[in-house]
This record gives structure tokens, sequence and C-alpha cells, in this order.
């Protein structure tokens, strides 16, 4: 089988970006062949202008749209964050750390049921701090939102150009 196709079929299958490593753990196949396959498919599919990229993330890589076919595709997509959580998990990205009082003093009680629905998902932590609770974001979240950096201020500059955009 053609190393390039095997690890287009597991980016493809997976929901979470995967390290080369965990990659070559379940195919057997040598991480330098992965890394050249994943050099060969990102390299394809800018070529044939695919709506689907690989992204890297972290030390990891997945396969998403691109951010100008985003728009195309919301509407059909499955929503896992529900609607009413995403302002709340933007504040979050943009501002943390944020404390959940100041969040709520911002965005009002609906907050409460916001911030526990993200932290169930996995794409925010929580730390108590005096009689609240100190909210960042964590890995999950920058997999889950396509964003490349995982640190508080590459967070930030991502939000900041897709409010210039």
């Amino acid at each position: 089988m053609d190393p390039i196709r095997i690890v287009e079929a597991v980016l493809f299958s997976t929901p979470s970006p995967l390290r080369v490593a965990d990659i070559a753990r379940e195919t057997g196949l040598p991480q330098t062949t992965i890394r050249k396959a994943i050099k060969d498919l990102v390299s394809e599919y800018d070529e044939r202008g695919s709506a689907i990229e690989i992204a890297k993330i972290g030390p990891s890589f997945s396969m998403q749209l691109r951010d100008d076919m985003a728009d195309v595709a919301t509407p059909f997509a499955e929503k896992e964050v529900p609607e009413e959580a995403l302002k709340t998990a933007s504040m979050i990205g943009y501002h943390q750390p944020i404390l959940q009082s100041d969040l709520n003093r911002m965005l009002g009680n609906g907050v409460y049921d916001n911030v526990r629905a993200l932290r169930s998902l996995g794409l925010i932590k929580a730390r108590k701090v005096g009689h609240t609770l100190e909210l960042t974001t964590t890995r999950r979240f920058s997999e889950y939102f396509g964003i490349s950096n995982t640190d508080r201020e590459g967070i930030k500059e991502w939000f900041e150009a897709r409010i210039k955009e």
C-alpha cells in the first residue's frame, strides 16, 4: 500500500490531531516515511486547490477544511459545541486567563452553563481562585478550532486575525 494514502486515511479517520510518532506506532511505517507523506499530501492538496488541508497544530497534524471554505460547509456540519457556548469560548480564548466572575459580568449568567459545557468537552480548564474559577483554554481548544498555536498569545493573535477578516 502507498504510504501517502495510508497517512491520508489515518488523518481523515481521526477526529483529533495526531503526532507522527502516533501514526508510526499504529501503522508500522517509519517516522521519516510519514513526514514525507505529510509533506507530499500538503503539496498535493495545494496544487489542486483542494478545500481540504493538512494543518500542523503544535506537534500534531490534522486534516481539516481550509479557512476560506468554512462558511460553505458550516451549515452542513454537526455542531459539537452548543451555539450559545461559542461566544463564551471565544471570550475565554481571547482574554485568558480570565476569571469566571469577570466573564459573568461581561456576558451574563448563562456563562455558568456554557463553562460547564466547554469543560465537559475538554476545551477549557478551570482552576479555583478564591470564590471563582480562573479559565484557560486547552490544547483541544486549539485543535477543535483549527488554531495552529496552542499558547495564549498565539490564540489571541488568531482571534485578532479573524476579526480583521
